[in-house]
């Protein structure tokens, strides 16, 4: 470990010396210069050298030379970090995205020999560790060393700790981030990180649901929900145009809707009926105007949606269609339901209807 103080204006041969070019000058210019007067720079994986030299002081800037990947409890050291500084205090990260790593891997060996070897270093590293069976077996072989994870991971944990991205730069296979602290870390939203995963959705009278579905998203993609709606406009169908979360695999999930299969236990115990108006998150269902939000809350949510009986092509399309069959549904609900169904399978079935 090597901990030092920074305090205003001091030589940073070290950090420049330690760092590639866009990396220190994402440092000078987003953490250095932004007014603050204690900054502390480190190459640690353990916590307890942060809290050793910091105490329980708040500083305003903590720079980590030491690469994400290597680090025993990801989240764990990312509260450690957060605790440590003040509110809109940053830091700085360093990583080796999976994207980066898979170029690497193939850059390193012959062509033929590098996809073999890289589809091994896939299994082990990124198939293993989200299984139940084989985690414990995947952390007792190899430890925490070297870890494999997407971008929209290490986002997600560091959205989840109480931060939200400044700016990001990508330099000699590596990505670098500022972050900044805006609260507190979340603890209220347990992770979902194996290939089962449970969202948390708003359903009749506001009830809390626990929807069931499989993985279509990387890990700890739920928690920049809003990150990514600020960044990614809408497409046709009310859906995030060009969603970065949703991994290759779940793209072909969800075309196929393999990934709502676990739905159906969520319709056995009445959480869900078959036609209905979907379980919204608290973000999305934020998006909506007041007067929706209020019909959809009053009737149980369904598995097949409006969408799929007139195929509505914008956000406000999307609303008025939900709100035509509300509206119709609370007039006669059997009919309505038995309506929208067969029209809903017509258009799945022999006209290829998909939601985006």
């Amino acid at each position: 470990m090597t901990p030092y103080l920074i305090e205003g204006d001091v030589q940073y041969d070290l950090l420049e010396a330690s760092l590639p070019k866009p990396a220190f000058e994402l440092i000078q210019e987003y953490l250095l210069n932004n007014g603050n007067h204690d900054y502390f720079a480190f190459e640690t994986t353990s916590t307890f050298n942060i809290k050793n030299v910091i105490g329980n002081n708040k500083c305003d800037a903590i720079i980590n030379l030491k690469r994400v990947n290597d680090l025993g409890y990801i989240n764990k050291f990312f509260e450690c970090i957060n605790g440590s500084l003040q509110m809109g205090g940053r830091y700085f990260v360093a990583c080796e995205t999976a994207l980066q790593r898979k170029r690497r891997l193939l850059n390193k060996y012959p062509i033929g020999i590098n996809w073999i070897f890289y589809m091994m270093d896939f299994l082990f590293h990124r198939v293993l560790p989200k299984l139940g069976i084989t985690r414990k077996f995947y952390f007792f072989i190899k430890g925490n060393r070297n870890r494999v994870m997407h971008e929209i991971e290490l986002l997600g944990r560091l959205y989840s700790c109480g931060f939200e991205i400044v700016k990001k730069r990508k330099s000699n296979a590596m990505t670098y981030m500022v972050v900044e602290k805006v609260s507190e870390p979340t603890y209220s939203m347990k992770p979902t990180y194996g290939l089962f995963i449970i969202l948390n959705r708003f359903g009749k009278n506001g009830k809390k649901l626990r929807i069931r579905k499989l993985r279509s998203m990387y890990a700890y993609s739920e928690f920049i929900q809003e990150y990514i709606y600020q960044n990614y406009s809408l497409a046709e169908g009310g859906k995030l145009k060009r969603d970065p979360r949703v991994s290759k695999a779940g793209k072909i999930f969800r075309k196929y809707w393999i990934d709502e299969l676990p739905m159906i236990w969520n319709l056995l115990n009445r959480d869900l009926k078959l036609v209905g108006v979907r379980p919204l998150s608290a973000h999305y269902l934020s998006l909506y105007p007041e007067y929706a939000v209020e019909a959809r809350l009053k009737v149980r949510p369904g598995l097949v949606p409006p969408f799929y009986f007139d195929m509505p092509k914008t956000f406000e399309e999307i609303v008025t269609s939900e709100m035509r069959y509300l509206d119709a549904y609370r007039k006669s609900p059997f009919m309505t339901d038995v309506r929208y169904f067969f029209k809903a399978f017509t258009n799945i079935v022999f006209k290829g209807a998909r939601s985006n």
